[in-house]
């Protein structure tokens, strides 16, 4: 079992087949977007350019990143605020809540220790570090964003509620999070988190999911709102464009942040990610809000440069359709006192080849890494 996760059975494998998304076999997506999930007109990649890489797949060193800490000592002046800290992995304060999105703070994004795709940039701080939080989010099951040495650590030294899609406790469970603590959503269910006023609610996404060889599909991929007494919040989890972010934005909206992600996309798969044009296109389904780019910067997870998503986002993004918000990683911004984005990101520019996945980072950079996570 380990970092592979477990199989539903009983009471919970019932309640996905229930679900109006199960499709026999497993779940589906809304729009069909087969075979495969793949654009058939587009040449794929092959395993040489996935493990060889290119000359800027990574930067050359860590990006510039920012101690929140002292940040979140004190309340946010507006009552929202968000702290990217890498990836989809997202502190979120929200009208005196805190929530956490996809938690990764392992070395890779893979099942194995020694192989896989290797973070090149390092949590700003460790995962003992973070403040209490009321609720840690999980969009789907994908190791880049279901973490087994996080939620390991997660499920040993704290009491934190989870709210998933369906199916998805499953793996949580295996790894140690008490049944009890795990609440799982089907498309337009929310849970309201006990003692608060902040509810959260799954909707569609355009995605899939599995963990191995022999279970694709077999739990369910959530886009997740959260909304407060005041203020909401939308997170894509992984999604391609679909036409369902104006259903969205008419059952949960308005949002006040938009939370899209604009890394690791590629031409031969379809539509399963959105990319930098097309989280702009949902941007304006959703009915705008400050816009926080995630899923980049940390794994090179695709053959584009690891700057190209927020270079393009930053080209091509309307300030008449709300702030653009690009924080430096650890750094925490309040939508309602956004500035003008900064091309911060630039000082690490110059990039070196990508290493095979195989092989190991340098020391000098490896010891930067918060590991191990307890």
């Amino acid at each position: 079992m380990g970092a592979f996760g477990a199989r539903a059975h009983g009471e919970r494998l019932a309640r996905m087949r229930a679900s109006p998304r199960w499709g026999g076999d497993g779940f589906r997506n809304v729009q069909p977007i087969d075979p495969g999930l793949r654009d058939p007109t587009a040449a794929r990649p092959t395993l040489s350019e996935f493990l060889c890489g290119g000359p800027r797949r990574a930067p050359d060193a860590p990006l510039p990143s920012v101690d929140p800490r002292a940040t979140w000592a004190r309340p946010p002046d507006s009552g929202l605020r968000a702290t990217w800290l890498g990836h989809s992995t997202v502190l979120i304060e929200i009208d005196g809540v805190r929530v956490l999105t996809d938690p990764v703070w392992g070395a890779r994004a893979s099942p194995f220790r020694l192989l896989g795709p290797r973070r090149f940039q390092p949590v700003p701080l460790r995962l003992r570090e973070l403040p209490t939080v009321d609720a840690v989010l999980v969009s789907h099951d994908h190791y880049d964003h279901l973490d087994y040495p996080t939620i390991r650590a997660l499920a040993r030294h704290s009491a934190v509620p989870f709210v998933t899609s369906l199916g998805v406790g499953a793996h949580l469970q295996a790894w140690g999070v008490a049944p009890e603590r795990i609440t799982e959503l089907d498309w337009w269910e929310s849970h309201r988190l006990p003692g608060t006023g902040v509810t959260v609610t799954a909707a569609p996404s355009q995605h899939f999911s599995g963990r191995g060889l022999k279970d694709r599909n077999a739990t369910l991929w959530s886009s997740l709102v959260v909304r407060g007494e005041r203020h909401a919040v939308f997170f894509s989890g992984d999604t391609g464009l679909t036409p369902e972010y104006a259903s969205i934005r008419e059952r949960l909206g308005p949002f006040d942040l938009v939370m899209l992600e604009v890394g690791a996309y590629h031409p031969s798969w379809g539509d399963i990610h959105l990319g930098p044009a097309n989280a702009l296109k949902a941007h304006a389904l959703l009915g705008g809000g400050a816009l926080l780019p995630v899923h980049w910067g940390t794994f090179s997870l695709a053959l584009h440069d690891w700057d190209e998503p927020v270079e393009t986002l930053l080209r091509l993004a309307d300030p008449q359709a709300g702030a653009l918000l690009l924080p430096r990683l650890g750094e925490a911004v309040e939508p309602a006192q956004a500035e003008s984005p900064e091309p911060w990101w630039r000082t690490a520019a110059h990039a070196t080849p990508h290493a095979a996945e195989s092989e190991e980072l340098p020391p000098a950079r490896l010891r930067q890494l918060p590991w191990p996570l307890d």
